[in-house]
């Protein structure tokens, strides 16, 4: 007979042994499934947040949950010093879903290391050094990555910065332009900013930056850690139609690329892989076989479910059952990528929602809140978010 540990045992151990990170939710995870996850002591919450946006096919996809299984009976793990399958099938089918400009596949442990990594590439292509990145941006706590983030406290927390980075406006060509000089090797940018409260720039911009970089020679790179793979309703922001088609010369890419194997990755165009030779990049843990038989059933588990197409559907009766809920002021976003702006405190209503068992996520945006739900979120499920909204209200 099995027995549970005690919520409040559970707790007392993590205040003791784990340094402190985020504010946590009152709340003990033991399993999930699909859109579902379930505590220790047996409630169940709606997971519209999918633990920072990674849960994309849903909590233990049986697809993806197999695949680990029968590629850990063969082998965990070795690095890139041989070639494996596993690692071969994941960049293939990477790249056969990327803009066409975009071939090579470089694989890492995290968002925060593809952004690393996609400044160094830009900086080798060009010979140059500075980035530029934009007001609100968020690119991961690493120490380049930090330095290249202009939101809120996080440049602060890593200081010392790391020198050559440059503060551009999101959404304002001219601020770009005005910096954007023989110096800069790149302009890094979150299409969709997430945490600064799900901001999009029009259309226009995104085209603008790339006739930009093309005139001045410099690397435009996507950091979709959280709109890539599937979030938006198409596989990447780049290359939408949201975008005006724009495709950069890098995407970066993690969160929910391995169903929550911790993966990150880069794709890359013919014109960066040319500048890069052996040594140049490296890895210990990027593209191991467990993280790499991930990523493939990750891919084919959206695809023959036909989870984009659910993606649009949905999220247009998300934005249609929330026209009735009057404190709901508006909506950002797209996709499964949603701030849902408040006229009042987005906190209250994040903590409102969690005593209705449905989690959701704050933002930057005191007013914002957000929702990163899985693709696989069925009409039903929002329902139940705008009952729980109209009774918290």
């Amino acid at each position: 007979m099995t027995t549970t540990t005690r919520s409040d045992e559970i707790v007392a151990l993590e205040e003791q042994f784990q340094l402190a990170t985020y504010k946590k939710m009152p709340l003990v995870a033991e399993r999930g499934e699909g859109v579902w996850l379930y505590t220790n002591e047996g409630d169940r919450y709606l997971d519209l947040y999918g633990g920072h946006a990674v849960a994309g096919t849903g909590h233990c996809h049986p697809h993806v949950v197999k695949a680990i299984k029968d590629q850990s009976d063969k082998l965990l793990f070795y690095s890139n010093l041989v070639y494996s399958e596993a690692r071969a099938r994941a960049a293939e089918r990477l790249v056969s879903i990327a803009p066409e400009s975009l071939t090579k596949a470089f694989f890492c442990n995290s968002g925060t290391e593809a952004n690393e990594n996609a400044m160094r590439m830009a900086r080798m292509a060009t010979g140059r050094e500075k980035i530029v990145t934009f007001s609100g941006g968020f690119h991961g706590r690493t120490a380049d990555a930090i330095s290249a983030t202009f939101l809120g406290k996080y440049r602060e927390i890593g200081k010392p910065n790391v020198p050559g980075h440059v503060q551009a406006q999101f959404g304002d060509i001219e601020s770009v332009r005005a910096v954007a000089d023989e110096s800069v090797a790149g302009i890094m940018l979150e299409p969709i900013q997430s945490m600064a409260g799900v901001k999009m720039a029009g259309s226009l911009f995104y085209r603008e930056l790339r006739e930009l970089c093309d005139e001045r020679g410099i690397i435009l790179i996507y950091d979709e850690v959280q709109t890539g793979v599937g979030r938006t309703g198409d596989w990447f922001f780049a290359g939408s139609s949201v975008g005006d088609g724009v495709a950069p010369d890098i995407i970066s890419l993690a969160k929910s690329l391995g169903s929550g194997i911790p993966v990150g990755a880069c794709l890359v165009s013919e014109k960066i892989a040319s500048h890069i030779k052996e040594n140049d990049l490296g890895t210990t843990f990027g593209g191991g076989m467990i993280a790499m038989a991930a990523v493939t059933a990750t891919l084919e588990a959206i695809e023959n479910e036909g989870m984009l197409a659910n993606v649009r559907s949905v999220e247009s009766y998300l934005r249609e059952r929330l026209k009735e809920v009057e404190q709901v002021v508006s909506v950002h976003g797209r996709g499964f990528l949603l701030g849902l702006e408040f006229a009042d405190s987005a906190k209250k209503m994040h903590e409102a929602l969690l005593t209705q068992k449905i989690i959701t996520g704050t933002s930057s945006d005191p007013k914002v809140l957000r929702l990163l739900p899985p693709l696989c979120l069925q009409k039903e499920e929002v329902d139940l978010l705008v009952e729980a909204l109209s009774t918290v209200i």
